[in-house]
């Protein structure tokens, strides 16, 4: 959301990145029999090293070019493209799991849940009170919130526009990370899997305001609990159309999302 907000253009590659830190952390944790937290860290170093590399190599010298919207746009999907064929070559295409045993779920109210989606509800707190104290509390969150606001009030302001932007890829894109290694340990690994996330991640965003994170936050919680909550009465496949139109519904009745954000 941050992201979006400061640069102006849509990352097509967000999902495909959450793809390479699950497959990162398969990787890790069964070729190379690491510990499942310490593959973690792996896919999220991993995947932050990936996001330098190209802040630095691409994304830096498009900006300083003045590089329209359209441009960035189409790099990110070309860069979606060869990142997701270039798992695909490694990988291949099958479904893959890390390396855990098989434990039953336990009955909740009549909902059964297993250990694992325990885990990534967790992991999802922690993530989010982290977030909370890195925009809050850290000068270089207060400067990604500036930035966010008004890059060029922030850069007259003393900020330096660079150095915090490429912050803001490394714990926008470490989040990342955390969440596809923790999507992982919920549904299967699959080249494509990160892809068909988009429509629920911009979904998010726009339900709880661009460029605002804690509105994104909430707005993921309603549109992960809506797309569940929706196969009670659909069938599963459907579930990410639940997405685009709860979206729809939204920005007809309030378009600057329900949190406020970019109209």
């Amino acid at each position: 959301s941050m992201i979006y907000k400061t640069l102006h253009f849509v990352n097509f590659a967000h999902g495909d990145v959450v793809t390479f830190a699950a497959y990162i952390a398969f990787f890790a944790n069964v070729s190379l029999g690491v510990h499942l937290v310490f593959a973690f860290f792996i896919a999220v170093f991993a995947t932050i090293v990936l996001g330098v590399f190209m802040e630095w190599v691409v994304w830096l010298p498009m900006r300083r070019k003045n590089a329209s919207k359209t441009t960035l746009i189409i790099i990110s999907i070309g860069f979606a493209l060869v990142l997701r064929n270039a798992i695909i070559f490694v990988w291949g295409g099958g479904t893959r799991g890390y390396g855990l045993p098989v434990r039953r779920g336990f009955d909740f109210f009549g909902a059964v849940i297993t250990l694992n989606q325990v885990l990534v509800m967790v992991a999802a707190v922690v993530l989010v009170l982290f977030l909370h104290y890195v925009l809050s509390r850290t000068m270089i969150g207060k400067a990604m919130r500036a930035l966010s606001d008004n890059i060029d009030l922030a850069r007259v302001s003393g900020v330096d526009v660079d150095r915090t932007v490429l912050w803001m890829w490394v714990i926008g894109l470490g989040l990342a990370a955390s969440g596809g290694v923790l999507y992982g340990l919920v549904t299967a690994i699959r080249p494509s899997m990160g892809w068909f996330l988009l429509l629920p991640m911009f979904a998010a965003i726009v339900l709880g305001g661009i460029g605002n994170p804690y509105g994104t936050i909430a707005g993921g919680m309603i549109i992960g609990l809506s797309q569940e909550l929706s196969t009670a009465v659909l069938p599963t496949e459907y579930k990410f159309a639940v997405s685009f139109v709860v979206m729809t519904v939204v920005l007809l009745i309030k378009p600057e999302g329900l949190f406020g954000g970019t109209k």
